[in-house]
């Protein structure tokens, strides 16, 4: 006895392989049918590896063939796995955002965050929407900085759900773990308690519209840093460093974690901080106290645009400590170098932009460990 094999594919047609709501032939887990006198050779191409999946499978298809064609079929299934794609966590994009800068540092105390913040009201200056996002779980200095260390978010009504509303100065919104925390409180957090943290104050803020968001990173290359290119799509990083070797090592990582084939979020630049050191009663002088353009010629060597230079000025600090950023100041020779290094940032996010596609949140698979981290 022949068996037709459009009989055959109609009995598929009734079973569906377990967790799929599509027939078993409409859904392409059957991927060829041989037939030869009364034996039938079916092969299934599956999703899952589950034993008991494949099993179940098998019993189907004979059982249909038996019910729907012929009792006495010799029926052989044949069961492939498709290869599985790694389960991943995928990131989400903020809507009314246009571009995410990561301001990111190998080491504490160059001055990244004095970059961030004199960055973000550069920005603002020029006419741009900025947000900032003080992602320093465990060392928050913005609130200082922006001299709003007593504010605290109000929560307002966006769409039917709560959101938290950002702290505003200087045409700069932001947001801290230093709102929600006592001056002299610690943050003893682990990992996931400062990741979920972080996720609150990106998305249930209402951040409303923005040209550009930074996010000042914690110093080095860890478990933060993760977690943010995990959760949102940066646009590109920004990477701060002083001229000394210690500092330029480490700058190099922070560099190699961006560019690192399974993160690949674009590189905008390198920013040297703390370049030179000229007296007030010698303009005319300068003294490179930590080595001569260091960063520059990292640059160089990492083939990546060099922003800009700040020199080592007390009036600089002075102003973050006082919480009235430096670049607020006007046509002073560290509110123009501000300026000309926030240009330099703004050409090369254009530039990034025509250039490249939108960067991906990262995917961080199931092998979580290592460097098990992709596109």
């Amino acid at each position: 006895m022949k068996l037709d094999k459009k009989d055959i594919i109609k009995a598929l047609e009734t079973i569906s392989v377990s967790g799929e709501g599509k027939n078993m032939v409409e859904s392409g887990a059957v991927q060829n049918i041989m037939s030869f006198g009364d034996e039938v050779v079916v092969d299934l191409l599956l999703s899952t590896p589950a034993l008991h999946i494949k099993k179940r499978a098998e019993v189907d298809v004979m059982k249909a063939i038996h019910e729907h064609v012929y009792q006495k079929a010799k029926v052989k299934v044949n069961v492939k796995v498709q290869a599985a794609e790694k389960q991943e966590i995928k990131g989400k994009s903020i809507p009314g955002i246009k571009n995410i800068i990561a301001v990111a540092s190998g080491k504490g105390g160059v001055g990244k965050s004095t970059v961030t913040a004199n960055l973000a009201v550069s920005l603002a200056k020029m006419g741009f929407k900025v947000g900032l996002l003080d992602s320093d779980i465990y060392g928050p200095s913005m609130p200082m900085m922006f001299d709003v260390e007593a504010e605290k978010p109000l929560s307002v009504n966006i769409d039917g759900k709560s959101k938290m509303k950002p702290i505003e100065n200087y045409g700069v919104k932001m947001l801290s773990i230093g709102f929600f925390t006592k001056p002299d409180q610690a943050v003893i957090w682990r990992g996931p308690m400062a990741a979920k943290a972080l996720n609150q104050m990106i998305f249930d803020a209402a951040w409303g519209e923005l040209d550009f968001l930074l996010i000042d990173l914690p110093p080095g290359t860890g478990d933060i840093h993760l977690s943010i290119m995990q959760s949102m799509p940066i646009t590109g990083a920004v990477i701060v460093s002083t001229p000394q070797n210690v500092a330029l090592a480490d700058a190099r990582k922070g560099v190699a974690m961006f560019q690192q084939e399974s993160i690949n979020v674009p590189v905008l630049g390198i920013i040297e901080n703390m370049s030179y050191f000229t007296p007030e009663e010698l303009p005319e002088n300068k003294y490179y106290i930590f080595g001569k353009e260091g960063a520059k010629r990292l640059a160089e060597d990492l083939k990546v645009p060099f922003l800009g230079e700040i020199p080592l000025v007390q009036s600089i600090r002075e102003a973050g400590d006082i919480g009235r950023p430096a670049a607020l100041q006007e046509e002073t020779a560290f509110s123009k170098a501000f300026e000309k290094l926030t240009q330099n940032v703004v050409q090369e996010t254009v530039g990034r932009n025509k250039s490249l596609p939108p960067t991906e949140a990262i995917k961080i698979t199931t092998m979580a460990g290592c460097s098990a981290v992709k596109k």
